[in-house]
C-alpha cells in the first residue's frame, strides 16, 4: 500500500485551500469529467468566502487537528474510471453531546455548538466527499442542509421516531440520518426512508436509501445510511435490524419494494451498492457477519487498511464516560465487491494524536472518527459468445 499525504494546517488555511481548489485532498478530475460543468450546482464564491471567514473566526485559538493520510490500495485489476469519494461519520448529536452522553474528560467549551459546528464543517470541507453519510444529525434544517446546498449538495434526512435528543432541555429537535450527494457528479433518481423492524416489530432505528446515477459513467449506485441500536445487550436486536435492512436493499435493487417508482426505461442492469453506518457492533457480532455473508456480496472498505486485507481497524470511536473507557470499531463502509473497487482509504489517527482525554475534544468534534474512501466502478470484461 502507498501512503498519500493529505496536508493539514490551521483551520482557516486548510479550509481556504479546499474551497479555492488549491488543496490536495481531492485529485483533479479526469479530462472527460472536467468538461461536464454544472454551474448552477457549484458553490458560490461569495458564500465560500463568508463561510471561510466564519470558520476562521470561530476556530481561532483551537489546537491543531489530526494529520491523516490516504492509503492507496492495490486490490486487483480494473479499467479506468472516475473516482467517487464517500464519507461516513457519526457527527454526535449536539443535544446528546451536551446532555446524555456524559464525556467526563471532554472540556465543556469543546461541546459548544457555535464552535463545534465549524469543526464538523471543516472536516467535511477538507475531504469534500461526493457522497456524505451522517448519523446523529440534529441540526439538519438550520445548519447542514442550507450550508451544503450552497456547496452544491442535494440531501435527504430522516429523524428517529423517538429521538433521545428530545429528552434534553433546549434541544434542536430529533436526531436522524442524513445523506448528501454532490449534484455535479450524480443525478438524483429516488430516495426511500426506512424505519427498521425486528421480529416484525418497528424499532427506533432508521435508514435512508438513495439511488443515484453517475453523470460521468451513467452507472447507477444505491447508497444507504443507517444507525443501529446502541449499547451492550442489544446484539440480537441489531442483528434483526441488519437483516431487515438487507432485505429492503435486495427488494429495492430488484424493484420489489412497495411505493417505489417504476423501473427506468434504460436501467443499469447491475447497480452498485454502498452502505454506510454506525452499526454499534464490533466485527465479532452477528449483524456484521450477516452483512459480510449477504447475497449482495458486500465487503468492508476499511479492511483494506490491514496488512492482510481482512481485519477492521482497532477503533473507529474512542471515548471516556462515567462507566469507563470505550475503544471499539462500530462504523463501516460496505460496498458491492463485484462492481466497485477501493482505490484509497483515509487512515486512522494514532492513540497519541487522539490524546489521553480521547474524543470529542477541542480539536475533534465527535466521539466517532470519520471514514473516507475513494471508489471506482469496475469495468466489465467482455467475453466471447
Amino acid at each position: 500500500m502507498e501512503t498519500m499525504v493529505c496536508p493539514m494546517g490551521g483551520g482557516a488555511t486548510r479550509l481556504y485551500s479546499t474551497l479555492s481548489g488549491g488543496g490536495r485532498s481531492l485529485p483533479p478530475p479526469p479530462p472527460h469529467l472536467a468538461r461536464q460543468h454544472h454551474p448552477e450546482r457549484e458553490p458560490q464564491p461569495s458564500f465560500c468566502k463568508k463561510l471561510l471567514k466564519e470558520c476562521e473566526e470561530a476556530l481561532r485559538g483551537r489546537p491543531p487537528r489530526f494529520h491523516r493520510h490516504f492509503i492507496h490500495c492495490h486490490d486487483g485489476h480494473w479499467g479506468p474510471s472516475s473516482l467517487i469519494r464517500v464519507m461516513q461519520w457519526n457527527i454526535l448529536a449536539q443535544a446528546l453531546g451536551e446532555g446524555a452522553d456524559c464525556f467526563v474528560r471532554c472540556p465543556l467549551e469543546a461541546l459548544s455548538w457555535p464552535e463545534r459546528k465549524y469543526l464538523i464543517l471543516e472536516e467535511i470541507l477538507t475531504y469534500r466527499p461526493h457522497i456524505l453519510c451522517l448519523q446523529e444529525v440534529d441540526h439538519y434544517y438550520d445548519t447542514f442542509q442550507p450550508i451544503l446546498r450552497n456547496l452544491g449538495y442535494g440531501g435527504n434526512f430522516f429523524p428517529k421516531p423517538w429521538s433521545p435528543c428530545l429528552d434534553v432541555e433546549g434541544n434542536n429537535g430529533p436526531d436522524g440520518c442524513a445523506l448528501f450527494f454532490d449534484q455535479s457528479r450524480f443525478e438524483f433518481l429516488e430516495s426511500v426512508s426506512l424505519r427498521l423492524s425486528a421480529m416484525l416489530m418497528p424499532t427506533n432505528q432508521i435508514a435512508v436509501v438513495t439511488k443515484l446515477r453517475c453523470r460521468a459513467t451513467a452507472k447507477c449506485v444505491f447508497v444507504a445510511v443507517t444507525h443501529l441500536k446502541a449499547r451492550s445487550g442489544w446484539e440480537r436486536l441489531r442483528s434483526a435490524q441488519g437483516s431487515d435492512l438487507l432485505c429492503h436493499l435486495q427488494n429495492l435493487i430488484h424493484r420489489r419494494l412497495p411505493g417505489t417508482t417504476p423501473p427506468d426505461p434504460d436501467p443499469d442492469p447491475d447497480p452498485s451498492l454502498i452502505v454506510c453506518g454506525d452499526f454499534n457492533a464490533m466485527p465479532s457480532e452477528e449483524v456484521y457477519q450477516r452483512f459480510a455473508s449477504s447475497p449482495l456480496r458486500l465487503d468492508s472498505a476499511y479492511k483494506k487498511l490491514s496488512k492482510d486485507g481482512s481485519t477492521e481497524p482497532r477503533y473507529t470511536t474512542w471515548k471516556i464516560r462515567p462507566s469507563g473507557e470505550c475503544c471499539s470499531t462500530l462504523d463501516y463502509i460496505w460496498y458491492t465487491q463485484d462492481s466497485l473497487h477501493v482505490h484509497t482509504v483515509l487512515d486512522m489517527p494514532t492513540e497519541e494524536q487522539i490524546g489521553p482525554d480521547r474524543l470529542p475534544s477541542l480539536n475533534y468534534p465527535s466521539d466517532h472518527l470519520s471514514l473516507v474512501c475513494d471508489f471506482g466502478f469496475k469495468e466489465k470484461l467482455c467475453t466471447p459468445d
